[in-house]
């Protein structure tokens, strides 16, 4: 059931969410930054991530313009779902956000086609977020299995992405700078898409090029933190001083630049800009938000009812990784269940609407990438709820968002976008 009341705040909370996303699209955001082909090497290309197809594509198409297609070849991990045709970079999909067999064979390809590179060549490494899950080859000792259930624990946890890739970090033979040591003494460059707070190189993708501030003991940590038991090879592997990753002064990474292509305040920006055209004044909260997605949303909800009080004209936006501390059994992501928790705290006060959504075009769920984006919040949205026997609070009680909004036709649903710079949140304000 779709109310048709709201068609116009719709219509431009649809508009500020495409700005967000498109600003970071690959085809705009990747070309000024391709290298030239070495004189009398070749570029070999590796990468990994939600947008890594997208970003296969926009390469190929830059160097096959400068009649250099001949002198480029190379492996991109996507997600599945996410894949793109290309003519001369393979495209292989892989499970996400839970790891799958595809996730070792792109990794162990990675790894082999880095440590083919000859003096005269570069590599070039395009990474965007995903990449943590899409890249999974686990040290030695730690089998595929106690990984992959790891990190459904993790997920399921409450644990910030941070925190996440800290551990795999410290399981993996690509992260946190060994696919750079696997290059060495060749060249690399890193072109990334950034979907983390502070857009911290070392933790985009987990850092499979760059080093690493987190240690073995942070990843044993970040366990006890969350009250997490591991499985004892897991155990073993973070106490074994073989896994550590490598740190700042390496000289494997002497030959390794890196270089951010679109980053999550660039997003906001975008959409900042719309608003203005809207009428609206912005009030950015940030790229780099984290919490309990419920939690966030009373506190964002309070800001925007006090905004009405004094009769202003405001779109409160912000970014950043929310997580959801799974109880129930139901389905749904972080921005599905901000939303929710908006609506409620909202209280169907008029003149107030919102969306949540990830720029990558799926929001959790069952990582199907016909899956959610996220969900729009209107003044009628309890008031539709209610008149088809849907209880909102019993919903968010049961980690059951999805169900709810697709019970009232306010999904966003848009397939892979092909980018990811983390998620997207406005709350417009209209007196």
């Amino acid at each position: 059931m779709t109310d048709g009341s709201y068609g116009g705040v719709r219509e431009t909370l649809s508009t500020l969410f495409e700005a967000a996303h498109r600003t970071a699209h690959p085809s705009v955001c990747l070309p000024p930054h391709l290298p030239p082909v070495p004189k009398g090497g070749r570029i070999i290309v590796i990468g990994a991530g939600k947008g890594s197809a997208a970003m296969a594509v926009a390469a190929e198409a830059h160097y096959i313009a400068m009649g250099e297609e001949s002198k480029i070849s190379g492996l991109i991990s996507t997600r599945h779902g996410f894949g793109l045709p290309t003519g001369i970079i393979k495209i292989l999909e892989a499970g996400h956000p839970v790891p799958d067999a595809n996730s070792i064979v792109g990794a162990e390809r990675a790894i082999a086609l880095a440590k083919s590179a000859g003096p005269d060549d570069l590599v070039l490494c395009l990474l965007s977020g995903g990449a943590s899950a899409i890249w999974a080859a686990p040290v030695e000792g730690v089998s595929f299995e106690a990984k992959q259930a790891l990190t459904k624990q993790l997920l399921k946890s409450g644990a910030p992405i941070s925190e996440m890739n800290c551990v795999r970090k410290h399981l993996s033979e690509v992260k946190g700078g060994k696919l750079a040591a696997a290059v060495y003494p060749a060249r690399l460059l890193t072109l990334a898409i950034s979907d983390v707070p502070g857009d911290n190189p070392d933790e985009i993708g987990s850092g499979p090029t760059v080093a690493d501030r987190s240690t073995l003991a942070d990843a044993r940590a970040v366990l006890e933190k969350w009250k997490i038991t591991p499985a004892p090879e897991i155990a073993k592997a973070l106490a074994d001083p073989r896994n550590e990753t490598l740190k700042a002064g390496d000289p494997k990474l002497a030959n390794s630049a890196y270089k951010i292509v679109a980053a999550p305040r660039a997003s906001i920006e975008a959409a900042a800009a719309v608003a203005r055209e809207h009428g609206y004044r912005v009030v950015s909260l940030g790229d780099d938000l984290e919490g309990e997605a419920r939690d966030v949303a009373r506190v964002h909800a309070e800001m925007a009812l006090e905004a009405k009080r004094k009769g202003e004209k405001i779109a409160i936006m912000s970014g950043g990784e929310l997580t959801v501390t799974v109880r129930g059994d139901g389905s749904g992501g972080p921005n599905q269940e901000y939303a929710l928790g908006l609506a409620l705290a909202l209280n169907g006060t008029p003149g107030i609407a919102g969306l949540a959504g990830d720029t990558d075009g799926i929001d959790g769920g069952g990582g199907n990438a016909g899956d959610p984006a996220g969900a729009m919040v209107f003044p009628d949205t309890l008031k539709r709820a209610e008149a088809s026997n849907l209880n909102a609070a019993k919903f968010l009680e049961n980690n059951d968002s999805t169900a709810f909004f697709r019970s009232l036709g306010d999904l966003i649903l848009c397939g892979p976008t092909q980018t990811n710079v983390n998620d997207f949140r406005v709350i417009l304000v209209d007196p």
